[in-house]
């Protein structure tokens, strides 16, 4: 009985793993997992999946309800995927944050008695995103885009709900793409015969300056009325300061292609990020909630401790925001990034905003930082900002030998986070203080910048 699957049982919830579900033991002590649950919460559970050492259960019924629990916004939510925890109110959801950021450093980090400060939120947990994606499909002969209902390619139409994390103006914005993609009778590309030009929308917004950007991805088919269409979604939507075709012939699901064509307006849309202002491609990466990205950053400049003297290395720069937000308070900053593309974007930033103390190298971090070292070159400062798998062991050795006085790291990953400290704290690094950040409200996912000091 034990073992099997499919079984119904009451199990009490008494916490949430790192993707928002709930945690429960069934009767042999095993973990089960519950989507939809909520820690203090007696459950009714069917376990549906049992792994070597945790279970996998649905949520049937809850016979005594947490008092964080409450009524998800959405029409669409739990089949969506987007959201994980639209059904714990605000404030829970930011304790539940700062819990794992602990958790994380203590269980994977070994890292007993760090400061981790309470999660910083936004006022406005709603409607925050910059940047949405939408997939294309054909539905009863009409171009429809949509989301992916969770772990499938069942298309939930957009007409269905408007998404409560996307600014409302790009909601607006998509509806009108997607009428005038039937009006034009674009065909939708099809992924089993490779046949048929749109395969996804990507639409962006500068939250400051508020000019739209329209990214129509499509395969290299010819398309005589594509001028026609840009212009017309720019009739409608006088804010649409750029409508750009992305081309990708690849044969897999990856979004963007290689090759823009401008269709109308601009190549680019420009947003600003506090004094900063930033130019926006198709394929830049930026920060998608514009609200928190300053809270982050300024937290960051803040742990840098900069006096103006400061030499200031920013590995993993990405398009340069985090390296031009620091270069007003140091004396001179350094970037590194492997996209050849990102580091044009980043010298193009610091040329328009007249910032002329910050120099730009293309690489791999883990390959130029051991050569920067033998090089002689030591910086007083160095941020950390790497992609979710974190920084490898080789970054973190040379940052050791170096003995750089100060590190501050932007994580958007307690668990790679956690591993990396530890590190760094058993070769010669105090851990001062970690201050977790909300970028995401309603998903569970959580950034943190750290304050490290050479001990």
């Amino acid at each position: 009985m034990g073992n099997r699957e499919n079984q119904n049982i009451t199990i009490d919830i008494t916490g949430l793993t790192h993707k928002g579900e709930g945690v429960g033991r069934l009767p042999d002590g095993m973990a089960v997992f519950v989507p939809g649950a909520v820690p203090g919460e007696k459950a009714a559970v069917q376990v549906v999946r049992r792994k070597k050492n945790y279970a996998h259960a649905r949520l049937l019924d809850i016979i005594a309800q947490a008092d964080e629990r409450c009524r998800p916004q959405c029409a669409v939510y739990g089949r969506c995927g987007g959201c994980t925890l639209q059904h714990i109110e605000y404030q829970a959801q930011l304790r539940y944050k700062t819990g794992q950021v602990k958790d994380s450093l203590s269980r994977i980090g070994k890292l007993k008695d760090v400061k981790v400060l309470p999660t910083l939120g936004m006022e406005r947990p709603w409607h925050y995103r910059n940047k949405v994606h939408f997939q294309v499909q054909e539905i009863n002969g009409r171009v429809t885009l949509g989301y992916f209902e969770q772990g499938s390619h069942c298309l939930l139409p957009l007409s269905a709900h408007r998404c409560l994390l996307v600014d409302d103006e790009l909601n607006e914005a998509a509806k009108t793409v997607e009428e005038l993609l039937n009006k034009y009778r674009v065909p939708v590309f099809n992924w089993q015969n490779k046949r048929g030009l749109i395969r996804h929308v990507v639409l962006r917004k500068g939250a400051v300056t508020g000019e739209v950007m329209v990214v129509l991805v499509t395969g290299s088919g010819r398309w005589d009325e594509e001028n026609r269409l840009a212009r017309e979604i720019q009739h409608i939507h006088p804010r649409v300061a750029s409508v750009v075709r992305n081309i990708n012939q690849s044969g897999s699901r990856v979004v963007m292609g290689e090759k823009n064509k401008t269709l109308a307006g601009k190549p680019t849309i420009t947003d600003r990020l506090g004094r900063l202002k930033f130019n926006i491609s198709p394929n830049s990466f930026y920060q998608v909630n514009p609200a928190q990205t300053l809270v982050l950053y300024n937290k960051a400049r803040e742990y840098a401790g900069l006096t103006g003297k400061e030499k200031v290395l920013d590995a993993y720069c990405g398009i340069g925001t985090i390296a031009l937000f620091m270069a007003g308070c140091a004396g001179e900053v350094m970037g590194l990034e492997i996209v050849p593309e990102a580091v044009k974007d980043a010298e193009e930033n610091a040329k328009e905003n007249g910032i002329d103390n910050v120099e730009f190298y293309q690489g791999e971090v883990e390959r130029l930082l051991p050569l920067l070292s033998r090089e002689g070159y030591r910086p007083d400062v160095v941020v950390l900002d790497p992609p979710r798998r974190g920084c490898g062991r080789e970054v973190l050795s040379v940052l050791a030998e170096m003995k750089v006085p100060g590190i501050v790291y932007v994580s958007c990953d307690p668990g790679t986070l956690a591993r990396d400290l530890s590190y760094l704290n058993s070769n010669g690094f105090e851990i001062k203080e970690v201050q977790p950040v909300d970028m995401f409200p309603q998903t569970a996912h959580v950034e943190c910048v750290v304050k490290i000091e050479k001990k």
